[in-house]
């Protein structure tokens, strides 16, 4: 029986790889996709991520626009990392498949409230403004949700935007904290670990061999993508963030973590919007979250390749 998940996301070319390995994936049913603004502003990641559903071959997909800034701040992009679109790299052409009418918040907490009890798996790939207004304005929506999995944030690899924070958990720091202190089952994918997952060369070549416009578009996302991870930290390759996310529900043995305490800094003005995990569970605070760790770098490729060669 496949599990029914909600990708709520800014695509992102890590965005938009994560989205194809979930609909190439029978494990996986993806009720929609809801789009955030975060990495460019949300009428380019509503767009982007309807450009990657005519990608896969799957325009019948769900996609809904939701919240244009943060619930309490201005907005912040990160266009220096993935481009004026979003996704940039070779152009795709725009999409012909509509744009769902209704907010995507509305649509999150209507399925939510039809749906049987601990039946959907949240996974947000970028700032959580969208699911943190869910929670805030339907708190019984709770009943339906069996997990949240997301990516962000980081602790012994500090942040990506700032010292100490991670872009998605800076972006909207209040949205985090709501989303953090829900008690709801949560698993997260902290840059801690998606900088063990980088693209190299032999990985990145493994897509273009496959000879198809999904695997020549993702070689070419990440060729794109890569450029500012490998200038900054001197690697050999860039994490591929998101996709972690859904390699997780598919095939969860690739990661280790710990069930931690998590907290969400919305005060200071120098370490806003860290993630602080107590790792090494020094304080009395209750866990309230799975903090992935490590993976299995070569399996987590594996996978990946071996689901984008499904596309045709």
């Amino acid at each position: 029986m496949p599990r029914d998940i909600i990708i709520d996301t800014d695509p992102g070319q890590d965005d938009a790889i994560a989205i194809l390995l979930a609909l190439a994936s029978p494990e996986l049913n993806v009720l929609g996709i809801t789009a955030v603004a975060g990495n460019v502003p949300l009428p380019l990641t509503q767009k982007n991520a309807r450009i990657v559903c005519e990608l896969a071959g799957k325009p019948d997909t769900l996609v809904f626009a939701g919240c244009d800034a943060p619930m309490t701040r201005k907005l912040v992009t990160a266009e220096h990392v993935h481009g004026k679109s979003g996704l940039d790299g070779p152009q795709l052409a725009d999409p012909t498949m509509p744009l769902q009418d209704q907010h995507a918040v509305d649509w999150i907490i209507d399925t939510c409230r039809a749906a049987a009890p601990a039946s959907i798996t949240l996974c947000p790939l970028g700032p959580l403004t969208n699911i943190a207004t869910a929670l805030t304005r339907a708190p019984e929506i709770k009943h339906a949700i069996a997990e949240i999995v997301l990516m962000g944030g980081g602790y012994f690899e500090g942040g990506n935007i700032t010292p100490t924070a991670e872009f998605n958990i800076y972006v909207d720091p209040e949205a985090a904290h709501i989303v953090f202190s829900a008690g709801l089952p949560l698993t997260v994918m902290p840059l801690d670990m998606t900088h063990k997952a980088l693209t190299t060369k032999p990985r990145i070549d493994a897509f273009r061999a496959m000879g198809t416009k999904v695997g020549d578009m993702t070689a070419a996302w990440t060729d794109f993508f890569e450029r500012f991870d490998m200038e900054k930290y001197g690697s050999e390759g860039a994490p591929l963030h998101d996709p972690t996310v859904i390699a997780y529900l598919i095939q969860p043995e690739l990661f280790t973590g710990r069930h931690i305490n998590v907290e969400i800094e919305t005060q200071s003005d120098l370490t806003l919007g860290m993630t602080v995990a107590d790792w090494w569970r020094v304080t009395d605070r209750a866990p309230n979250c799975t903090f992935i760790g490590d993976l299995d770098a070569d399996g987590f490729y594996k996978l990946l390749a071996s689901r984008l060669a499904t596309y045709s």
